[in-house]
């Protein structure tokens, strides 16, 4: 984040004048298309294949779709969750990351339903409300290999 300038820089440079930061009020999600364009721009889906032993066919594949923000913006990153009603965030140092990895009906019984759900919430709400630019072209592809075209 952009803290303006260091003591140093002030002294070397004093009729600098600071621009005045105008108060970001965080805002539940409220438009569906908002949450879509967000997703093209900043969303990821993720297709990984690991060589597994204790998998019959030798390779284990996971999917999941995940945004990935600074910590200032953990609002956000629940804001998607409770949106989709879906997921779960993550942090890690100076990030915080939303994630759907689970399929619901491969939930065991007692697990949270919220922690999953890629194709009950995820892909039909980007089937509704479409990704739009070259990030399509991975939705498609996450698509094609979950088997929900």
């Amino acid at each position: 984040m952009n803290l303006g300038l260091s003591d140093h820089l002030k002294t070397a440079f004093p009729n600098v004048t600071p621009e005045v930061r105008p108060l970001v009020i965080n805002k539940p999600i409220a438009d569906p298309q908002w949450l879509a364009g967000f997703a093209s721009a900043e969303g990821c889906f993720f297709i990984g294949i690991h060589k597994s032993s204790t998998i019959k066919v030798g390779v284990n594949v996971q999917l999941e779709f995940q945004v990935t923000q600074h910590k200032r913006d953990e609002f956000l990153i629940k804001s998607i969750i409770e949106y989709l009603n879906c997921g779960n965030a993550l942090q890690s140092k100076n990030v915080f990351r939303y994630r759907v990895s689970k399929f619901s009906d491969r939930l065991p019984l007692g697990d949270d339903p919220r922690e999953g759900d890629l194709t009950d919430k995820i892909i039909p709400f980007f089937k509704k409300y479409p990704i739009l630019g070259i990030k399509l072209k991975d939705f498609m592809d996450f698509c094609t290999v979950v088997n929900e075209k």
